[in-house]
């Protein structure tokens, strides 16, 4: 009879397979790269350079591939080495030789298949996607044979089922953004779990070169993975120095496995400088260029906290990890310290880096691959609330509705999925509560991203402090056909600020203010950056107390007129005036604004 680890393995197995299956794109309505784009495309490409085209210096086909197949708008995966004059890949080579597997059976079948033996065609895009279930579904047998023996059925198949449900691994896994290296280092952070154990147990030098190996390849993937060492090294020992000179006295007995190891994990690391070398003549290039870390002020509360991309806002469900290192060290002491000093750590560096968003996602897809050692304390703490019944209950009331609220949150975020709500790093309080559990909101919503504030109830004393209908707006900027009257007002690369209008205004004269304005453009505005801006500015002075940015842009379609408002908040501090100004900042999409006013109002 199967047990229920056994059963849930099985269930994350089907899961996994059927969103990969049914969230794929068929075949006659291929997407021009559905899995190689953005930076999934970056890790990959040194495999089409070298096996392809045999161009991995100039790469001089990346004109072509952007025409072709768009992985993204402009080719930022790599950049011209000031030296050499060569370009040099951004991303490192370790997901690229994980893929490589993949990528020559792809390669080997395209022509036979009637596609293009380029790299980028559909062969080559499945291949990574099952290259990637493949990994994803091995990864959660591998967790439940690390923790079933240490922590039990229940608590392992608990765990499993949150790690799924419950956080943001599906995007991620080979149902979601295959490319990408997370789900492969989930999987082999999991390796890693079961060696070290069974290395301390019976050391061999095949388990020592295989450790090695195992942090050489990770380290390639993503260079902060070297914080992976820590797990083997601190293995079993506790900060006495009884245990220190052990442990010292274990690697003098077995510097040959030590040895072993390193050079395992240097062979693999030493792949990406002798590439660098190669293409830029330098060893060492750092590739992120304007990218960096702030090792003095890490972004810990808005990446773990914030709405706009929190780690534990999007997967709160792993706050049970984070409390589960008390009973970790009871029923686990061998592996408290090492898994304890790596998560902080593991949780230091990724908030350090300045691109802490990670570019957008669902919460923070950099913590995702720590997943597989956060099973660990989770498991813990499962089977201290198991052995509690009354606490066990209230757990599982919590644990259902996280992986409910985890799923959704899946289907708003996954490629293809059912909603599309969520907005990959630009969250805000407002914007979830407003689309929470639901597949489907008024278009309007999204301007909550920007004002992050909405009233819903009934206002009252509602009145009008101010409005403009554009018939005199400055000179030059009179846009015609006026959505009313004979002008409305239309910013361009020559007239990029309206007048400013300033009234006045001081605390407690309204709770709520709201700003309308009709607005229609010829053209969809992608571009969020380019999007002309709706100002609202609360001011004491010449200071700026507080200011609302709202683009309109975000909502209309073409030739759509729509009368649009937003809600703002007035600020607890003092102000003397407010502000309204409309800002330029490069749309070509023929903007016209009219009928713009605000109203104040109280709850």
């Amino acid at each position: 009879m199967s047990s229920p680890s056994q059963i849930v393995s099985w269930f994350c197995t089907v899961l996994l397979v059927t969103m990969t299956w049914w969230y794929y794109p068929p075949p006659q309505a291929w997407p021009t790269s559905p899995v190689l784009n953005w930076d999934a495309a970056g890790y990959y490409l040194y495999l089409p350079a070298i096996f392809v085209h045999h161009d991995l210096r100039e790469l001089n086909f990346r004109d072509q591939l952007l025409k072709e197949y768009a992985p993204t708008p402009s080719f930022y995966q790599a950049f011209r080495h000031e030296g050499s004059g060569n370009f040099v890949m951004k991303y490192p080579a370790g997901l690229a030789l994980q893929e490589l597997p993949s990528f020559l059976v792809a390669h080997a079948l395209a022509k036979p298949l009637g596609f293009p033996a380029d790299g980028f065609s559909p062969p080559y895009q499945l291949a990574v996607k099952l290259a990637s279930l493949l990994v994803s579904v091995l990864s959660f047998w591998l967790v439940r044979r690390a923790l079933l023996p240490r922590f039990g059925e229940w608590p392992t198949a608990i765990t499993l089922l949150i790690l799924l449900l419950g956080t943001n691994y599906i995007v991620y896994s080979g149902a979601g953004h295959a490319g990408m290296t997370h789900s492969w280092l989930f999987g082999w952070y999991a390796v890693l779990l079961l060696l070290t154990p069974s290395f301390y147990a019976r050391p061999s030098f095949v388990k020592a070169v295989s450790i090695g190996a195992v942090i050489g390849l990770m380290t390639l993937t993503r260079p902060t993975e070297i914080l992976a060492v820590l797990l083997p090294m601190l293995w079993g020992l506790n900060p006495t120095g009884v245990a220190l000179r052990k442990r010292l006295a274990f690697w003098q007995r077995q510097w040959r496995l030590l040895l072993g190891a390193v050079l395992a994990g240097g062979v693999l690391v030493s792949i990406q400088p002798l590439y660098w070398h190669y293409a830029s003549g330098d060893w060492i290039v750092y590739s992120y260029q304007e990218q960096g870390f702030n090792w003095v002020k890490p972004h810990l509360w808005d990446g773990i906290f914030s709405f706009r991309s929190g780690w534990l806002m999007y997967s709160p469900l792993m706050l049970t990890a984070l409390v589960g290192f008390q009973p970790l060290r009871r029923q686990q002491p061998e592996a408290f310290w090492s898994i304890l000093v790596f998560t902080v750590l593991f949780i230091y560096v990724t908030f350090a880096w300045n691109e802490w968003t990670y570019g957008g996602g669902l919460g923070q897809r950099a913590m995702i691959e720590s997943y597989a050692v956060l099973a660990w304390p989770m498991a813990a703490a499962l089977r201290w609330l198991l052995a509690r019944p009354r606490w066990a209950a209230a757990y599982g009331v919590v644990a259902i509705v996280g992986c409910a609220y985890g799923y959704w949150l899946t289907q708003m975020s996954i490629p293809g999925g059912q909603g599309g709500l969520l907005a990959a790093g630009e969250m805000t309080r407002a914007y979830l509560w407003r689309i929470l559990f639901r597949y489907q909101v008024p278009s309007e919503t999204v301007l909550l991203l920007d004002s992050n504030a909405e009233f819903t109830g009934t206002a009252r004393n509602t009145r009008v402090l101010w409005q403009q209908d554009f018939e005199q707006p400055a000179p030059g900027i009179c846009g015609t056909p006026a959505l009313l009257g004979n002008c409305s007002l239309a910013l361009d690369s020559t007239h990029r600020q309206s007048t400013e209008w300033v009234i006045p205004a001081r605390p407690g004269q309204f709770e709520w203010l709201r700003a309308y304005a009709d607005a229609r453009a010829d053209q969809k505005e992608w571009d969020l950056n380019r999007m002309t801006q709706y100002v609202v500015r609360f001011r004491r002075g010449n200071d700026i107390v507080k200011a609302r940015t709202i683009r309109f842009q975000r909502v209309l379609e073409p030739a759509w007129p729509r009368t649009l408002y937003f809600d703002v908040r007035p600020p607890k501090e003092e102000f003397d005036s407010i502000s309204i100004t409309f800002l330029y900042y490069g749309t070509t999409a023929n903007l016209l604004l009219d009928n713009a006013r605000l109203e104040a109002f109280d709850d």
